[in-house]
């Protein structure tokens, strides 16, 4: 009777994978437990296989020269493997992962819902049954936010950034793991911050109800899983948040630059960004390439569609916002709500809208009566985040919060001194302003461009993009 109920839990796991995701799990399977051919797959002789730590750890580092898994990750998905009791007995007496609990496994993390999970993700963060501590839970976030790094680094699949060409992403790690563990909160609803999180129990209902708010933690899983065990890595069911987890990144390759971004702060901010702007970011303006100029940096960014602004002060903090229109030079607010500040340095997080007033964007160059630069949020002489045309100064103004967006003071002091800005265009850039979906005149045209530029008009056209970034292929 026992074993009836048994196979069919085990049935209901399996129907939930497509007929080709079943023999992709039952090849990964037959790899790690040693055998060939999935012939006896479905037979009871099958059930006999299994699969043990050591074979894990062995998959990760025979066929490649270095593991595309962090060693502490294969031990944490083999503990939540064993977590899985197909019979009603404990299932902590058994070293060795059969068929049905690694099935299972599948089915829980990459199919089920947060209380499907939450068995796993308990054991996963530690071996022992009961309430765990925010210590404990930040070490597994900052495990699986680096786990995740390091297997879509391993696997070739930034679509573009490298480690090479973005900021180390140690402190990032940190930073995101923090921001996502802000997110716990107690039976009353109290949110422990500090030293108190890190000692504080947490059970499973509450941990239950942080994975089912926070779902970075589900994406990150489902990803050290597909890439990390090499298992539905390609399989049509990828959703839409796993696909545009990193944004493609163009106009940065070939040109010796490192990002003021890092892997965990590009996938935090993009994943805050309009959905159909997420696939896609495209260097418009650095000031290491394009020099330290207002001007120049008016003339990269204007008429360019949705835009990210980053930069970092003097002091080493780093901060940004995201315009969610066009940037155009005139002496009124612009943007829309969808509009936000962000920090990334020391401390990642995102600060979007309050309704409190509609400054989402400004910028405005060579007037003589009113404020020159590009702000958002606040009101003028008191920005949120502020450039000044005197390229070189700005200010970052909240007591206590930037009325806009309910940011604090985003730099180390409230002026600051800028060094380093970025500007990446999100999604796909504009057609060539006031003709949809037409190709612009100047595309076809060199002496009319020509013509436009020694004449000092400003550049209005998608045509006049860098020729660098016309030709770049995904890495």
């Amino acid at each position: 009777k026992m074993g009836n109920a048994e196979s069919n839990a085990y049935q209901n796991h399996l129907s939930r994978f497509l007929p080709e995701e079943q023999s992709d799990i039952d090849g990964v399977f037959d790899t790690l437990s040693g055998s060939s051919g999935s012939a006896g797959a479905k037979s009871g002789k099958a059930a006999k296989k299994t699969v043990t730590l050591e074979a894990l750890q062995a998959r990760q580092s025979i066929a490649y020269t270095r593991e595309p898994l962090p060693g502490q990750m294969t031990v944490r998905l083999y503990n939540g493997m064993k977590s899985i009791d197909l019979t009603g007995k404990s299932s902590g007496l058994s070293e060795q992962i059969t068929k049905e609990q690694f099935v299972t496994f599948m089915s829980n993390l990459l199919k089920g819902n947060a209380d499907e999970k939450i068995t796993i993700i308990m054991r996963m963060i530690s071996k022992t049954e009961g309430p765990v501590k925010g210590k404990q839970i930040q070490e597994f976030t900052e495990d699986l936010i680096m786990s995740v790094v390091h297997v879509l680094s391993y696997r070739k699949e930034l679509k573009g950034w490298n480690l090479e060409n973005t900021r180390d992403s140690t402190s990032g790690v940190k930073a995101l793991a923090s921001q996502l563990l802000s997110e716990l909160k107690l039976a009353d609803g109290t949110k422990p911050v500090g030293p108190q999180l890190m000692e504080t129990n947490f059970d499973r209902s509450l941990i239950e109800n942080w994975v089912y708010h926070v779902p970075q933690i589900s994406i990150f899983l489902s990803v050290v899983i597909r890439q990390g065990l090499h298992v539905l890595h390609s399989l049509p069911d990828q959703t839409q948040d796993i696909l545009n987890l990193v944004p493609s990144c163009k106009g940065i390759k070939g040109r010796g630059l490192v990002s003021l971004f890092d892997i965990p702060s590009i996938i935090y901010i993009n994943s805050h960004l309009p959905a159909e702007l997420q696939h896609k970011w495209q260097l418009l303006f650095s000031s290491r390439l394009h020099g330290e100029s207002f001007s120049q940096l008016c003339g990269h960014i204007v008429n360019k569609g949705p835009c990210i602004v980053i930069l970092k002060d003097s002091d080493g903090y780093i901060f940004g916002g995201f315009a969610s229109q066009s940037w155009e030079v005139k002496p009124q607010f612009q943007g829309d709500n969808r509009c936000f500040l962000f920090s990334v340095f020391p401390s990642l997080a995102v600060y979007t809208y309050t309704g409190y007033n509609d400054h989402y964007m400004y910028l405005n160059h060579g007037q003589q009566t009113i404020p020159n630069g590009l702000g958002m949020g606040g009101q003028h002489g008191y920005f949120g985040l502020w450039i000044d045309s005197d390229y070189g100064k700005g200010h970052s103004k909240a007591k206590p919060r930037c009325t806009t967006y309910n940011s604090p003071q985003l730099s180390a002091k409230e002026d600051f001194t800028l060094d380093t800005m970025e500007v990446w265009a999100v999604g796909d850039l504009p057609e060539g302003t006031g003709t949809k979906g037409k190709k612009s005149i100047l595309d076809g045209d060199p002496e009319t461009q020509a013509l436009l530029e020694m004449a000092g008009k400003s550049r209005q056209s998608e045509g006049l993009r860098e020729p660098i970034e016309e030709d770049e292929d995904d890495d």
